[in-house]
């Protein structure tokens, strides 16, 4: 029943400020980022945040959630807030990043750090090195969920992929609030999008992918790689993007269209095609997980699928 009641408040809420933000003119205009061609209102993600946060509130006071998870994740609070403000005002990346770097400290202390990283043949387990590599990881899934959210559905079907997956995997309740929160405004977002998800939802999202990682990886090593795998549709285009930018001497600051998804649209796919197909990779990337015993084989194979779905984008529209 809390199910259908939290779908119910997302999708409501989501409604409500779409029609709120046309008529206050809150709309995203088109820019040389942009991979929509008009204008379509934002903040959507606030219903999302509201939904999440009330649910997870709910699972905490059943007890269906560890408090060490709890408070890790309630601490997202605070990147929702900032990033609210930011869809209103656009607040300087140096002040985004000081609140990002406060709240990644947060969660970890919150979340007990990063115990070890396994990588099969050895492990590391400098607590020094695990929890600054953990600090940074934060950050960066807070930051690469926000640039892939750029077009129908994409990074709303991610969520609730992760959501869906992670619960047949781990169990665990807090999944499935996730999930419906997303699908109440995924509703509007989905194909023809009527809103937006902007920063307050994206960051939000990023910001609890870290967490669950880093809280399953200590529960089990092995799960460190289960959690890449599954989101690397994601963190494999930003982290690949970045770094060819980086190669080119680009200004990493300056807006973009370089994304796979980016140069999709580019190349002529709907969002729809493109989200659809991100799904099915997905799809296939959870049936690695699920039927493959070593973790390092999966992850292995999971790096060459992405690589070759990155060269056939290439094919499609070069990285110019």
């Amino acid at each position: 029943m809390i199910y259908i009641v939290l779908f119910l408040i997302s999708f409501a809420l989501t409604y409500l400020i779409k029609e709120y933000a046309i008529k206050n003119s809150l709309i995203a205009e088109v820019n040389e980022r942009s991979s929509h061609s008009v204008p379509i209102p934002h903040g959507g993600g606030i219903a999302l945040a509201i939904t999440w946060f009330i649910g997870l509130i709910y699972v905490y006071l059943f007890g269906e959630i560890e408090p060490r998870l709890f408070y890790a994740l309630f601490i997202g609070v605070f990147i929702s807030i900032v990033s609210f403000f930011d869809d209103l005002y656009e607040l300087s990346a140096k002040l985004r990043l000081i609140v990002q770097a406060c709240v990644a400290m947060g969660g970890l202390y919150a979340v007990g750090g990063l115990v070890s990283i396994d990588f099969g043949l050895f492990s590391i387990e400098n607590k020094v090195f695990t929890n600054i590599f953990a600090f940074f990881m934060i950050i960066w899934f807070i930051n690469l969920y926000n640039f892939l959210d750029g077009i129908n559905g994409y990074a709303g079907s991610e969520a609730v992929f992760l959501s869906v997956s992670s619960f047949l995997l781990f169990g665990g309740e807090y999944f499935l609030v996730l999930a419906v929160a997303v699908l109440g405004f995924l509703y509007w977002n989905w194909n023809n999008a009527k809103i937006f998800m902007g920063d307050v939802g994206s960051t939000l999202l990023g910001y609890n992918v870290a967490i669950f990682t880093l809280y399953y990886a200590n529960i089990e090593a092995r799960n460190f790689w289960i959690w890449i795998i599954l989101f690397g549709v994601f963190w494999f285009d930003a982290t690949l993007t970045l770094a060819r930018r980086k190669l080119n001497c680009e200004k990493l600051s300056q807006a973009h269209k370089k994304h796979a998804y980016q140069r999709l649209t580019q190349a002529g796919w709907s969002h729809y095609k493109v989200t659809n197909y991100s799904i099915v990779l997905n799809i296939v990337l959870f049936s690695l997980v699920w039927f493959m015993s070593n973790v390092f084989v999966a992850f292995g194979l999971t790096l060459v699928l992405l690589y070759n779905v990155m060269k056939f984008v290439d094919f499609k529209k070069g990285f110019i």
